[in-house]
């Protein structure tokens, strides 16, 4: 065990502008196939997430599929997906922020297939050193978590005020929040209303390498110890 913290870093939203790359499929499958096609994959898309408990970008793709009248086009869709330019997409900041934390891990919901390769290609994966976990649900994979990365503290650097609030509930003092709003969950002041505060808020990922996350971090061990 390490005698410093553990940064446990989301992807979407908050090192990555997810928001951004679905705003981006959404422009190629209307230019491939047009508006109802549009609606129709979100349809899939939320559909899947419900049952899944992550986004299946590619299975709602299959989702689409008409054999013999629109398999071109979403082979298009789909290779635009793959090859997309993932690197973009990450936030400025977000590689100083993984630099800063240095003891950094990836924890991130979502598929075993597409979910890894957009971390990858976003040079995520190599700029944690390949410590990258991907669950179904994160807050319910503390304990094993815990397990394979054990340190003193743990640092939840997350978009979503909810998910930061269930951690906080399950680790109590083991953990330090820190909510990074960006995105649209980040956004939903409505649904945010219902969540405690995290112990830090950051407007973005850019300001996490000035805000001393480390030493406040730190500092509450220190007191809770």
């Amino acid at each position: 065990m390490r005698d410093e913290p553990l940064f446990l870093f989301d992807v979407d939203n908050t090192l990555f502008d997810n928001d951004r790359m679905n705003r981006d499929l959404d422009a190629r499958l209307r230019r491939a196939l047009g508006e109802e096609a549009v609606r129709r994959y979100r349809q899939a898309y939320e559909r899947r997430r419900d049952a899944c408990g992550y986004a299946d970008y590619l299975g709602s793709l299959q989702d689409l599929r008409e054999p013999g009248v629109n398999d071109a086009q979403l082979v298009e869709v789909s290779t635009f997906l793959m090859e997309y330019p993932f690197a973009d997409g990450v936030f400025p900041g977000a590689m100083d922020a993984l630099a800063r934390a240095r003891n950094a891990i990836i924890l991130s919901d979502g598929d075993v297939v597409f979910q890894p390769h957009k971390i990858r290609g976003a040079g995520l994966w190599d700029a944690v050193d390949g410590r990258v976990l991907i669950h179904v649900h994160k807050e319910k994979m503390l304990q094993q978590v815990a397990s394979a990365h054990p340190a003193p503290h743990y640092v939840m650097v997350d978009d979503k005020l909810g998910l930061l609030a269930a951690i906080k509930r399950a680790w109590g003092d083991r953990v330090t929040t820190v909510f990074v709003r960006q995105g649209h969950y980040a956004m939903d002041d409505a649904a945010n209303a219902s969540h405690p505060p995290a112990n830090i808020t950051l407007d973005h990922i850019s300001q996490f390498a000035d805000a001393d996350i480390l030493e406040r971090a730190s500092q509450r061990r220190a007191r809770d110890d």
